[in-house]
């Protein structure tokens, strides 16, 4: 069903209405096809004009689509008209209007009126984080900074994770301010980005660079750099924080995962207690291992290739130097089958420990059972990012613990371009994460933008140092 190019009468829409298979949605379908083609505004108005006159009122999702079309084209007057009549006739509306009307005047010159909505908003349900978003970036726009950053601290007192995209506007609309609260503000940003282990985007990353270098008086120098394998900053020479815990936080690490995560509530979910602790048993006995691998995992590594032979490469590669392996896998992989050979897993169990749970086992808690009894030398190898286990650990030092931890002991690996060869990467010495001494900061960043967290820890680092 095509949108007409201009306005019709009445009597014109009637006929179009009665052609169309399905007259009952003919509106709803029309007003969504102008969404989509960006129909010119009066188009649509003139069609409720039309279902007004011919039904006395118009319906609410009528009314929503027709505003969803205003704000894709930025019509502000036609905004706040919807706005009055749906203040009128309806007592409360839902959040995909108050979405799209305080999106549509957060981009106008009426923009505080997108605040004043979203106290309305307050007062029935938790605004949601795009709500906040669209106010945060009208006050920055704005230059009113202590109001963006009142909002960003609300967002995140009612855990709504804000996106890297606002996160970048408070760097570009600060551009060039004076002031140590807004300092304090945007330095409060990347301690943010530190203990939730994001990495910036490029374009992010430049954002962060242009503010430094705009601080009056600051004297900041930013420079893209690769960090050296023992950790040092080419330009400013500044070594990176290790990644290894001190002998105090990892005891007290391993207690903590071993209380909240393997006896606590979310073990035995998906695994037997009988199961794991023969695990444990099997485990005591073999102490201790040098890398633990999630088997299944790996397995799934090159999906052209049989599932055995990703197995078999990764613990020939991993086996060299005599390392203690230990392979969590399911007992379905001791049947002989195409994905799983009989020789090929004899051959692997002899350069290997074996522990093959059941076929709905959770692997997680076992790899991290297994990697924490072995010592703070034992790595391991999977793809997971095991946030569900970090979200179990219940105070935020050894979430920090955990995920410091992580980064220095997780060996992640990815196929080589011709998928030939499994690449792994070591875990590095130092600390993959933002860090500052006060007069130099070092941000990793990635050269694309994701907004999903990874487990691959980016290899490019942005030095900022204050030349005096």
């Amino acid at each position: 069903i095509q949108p007409p190019e201009n306005p019709l009468q009445s009597e014109e829409w009637n006929r179009l209405r009665e052609s169309f298979s399905s007259p009952e949605i003919f509106e709803d379908v029309m007003l969504n096809r102008m969404v989509k083609c960006n129909s010119p505004v009066d188009v649509a108005k003139s069609l409720l004009t039309h279902v007004a006159k011919s039904h006395g009122d118009i319906a609410y999702s009528l009314l929503v689509k027709y505003l969803a079309l205003c704000v894709q084209q930025g019509k502000t007057s036609e905004i706040l008209d919807v706005y009055d009549i749906m203040k009128i006739r309806f007592k409360i509306l839902e959040s995909g209007a108050y979405n799209l009307l305080i999106r549509g005047l957060s981009n106008s010159d009426q923009w505080r009126m997108a605040l004043t909505l979203l106290e309305e908003v307050r007062k029935i349900m938790i605004p949601s984080r795009t709500n906040y978003e669209s106010c945060i970036k009208a006050a920055s726009r704005h230059q009113e900074m202590n109001l963006a950053f009142e909002l960003y601290h609300e967002m995140l007192d009612k855990d709504l994770a804000p996106t890297l995209d606002v996160l970048q506007a408070f760097f570009d609309f600060s551009r060039g301010m004076k002031g140590p609260e807004l300092q304090k503000e945007l330095f409060g940003i990347l301690f943010y980005l530190r203990d939730n282990q994001i990495y910036p985007h490029k374009t992010f990353m430049r954002s962060i660079k242009l503010w430094f270098e705009s601080i009056p008086g600051g004297n900041w120098r930013g420079h893209l750099t690769n960090i050296k394998d023992s950790g040092q900053c080419p330009v400013c020479n500044h070594q990176l924080e290790d990644s290894e815990l001190t002998e105090e936080e990892y005891n007290k690490l391993r207690e903590r995962i071993i209380r909240d995560v393997i006896h606590g509530t979310d073990t035995f979910r998906k695994t037997s207690p009988q199961e794991f602790e023969a695990f444990q048993t099997f485990v005591e006995n073999r102490l201790p291992f040098d890398i633990v691998i999630d088997g299944l995992n790996v397995s799934h590594m090159k999906p052209r290739q049989m599932q055995c032979e990703n197995l078999f490469n990764a613990v020939n590669c991993l086996a060299k130097g005599n390392a203690r392996l230990l392979v969590l896998g399911r007992k379905h992989m001791l049947i002989n089958s195409s994905n799983w050979r009989k020789e090929l897993m004899k051959e692997m169990q002899d350069k290997a420990d074996f522990f093959f749970a059941e076929n709905i086992s959770e692997d997680d808690t076992f790899l991290l059972y297994a990697t924490l009894r072995s010592g703070k030398h034992c790595k391991f190898v999977t793809r997971d990012f095991l946030r569900d286990h970090k979200a179990c650990l219940s105070d935020s030092v050894t979430r920090h613990l955990f995920r410091k931890w992580q980064r220095g002991h997780q060996i992640a690996f990815y196929s080589s371009v011709e998928g030939k060869r499994i690449n792994f990467l070591p875990a590095l010495p130092y600390d993959c994460v933002v860090q500052t001494t006060g007069d130099t900061w070092h941000i990793p960043y990635k050269n694309i933008f994701e907004e999903k967290y990874s487990y691959q820890v980016p290899r490019k680092w942005l030095c900022i140092h204050q030349k005096w």
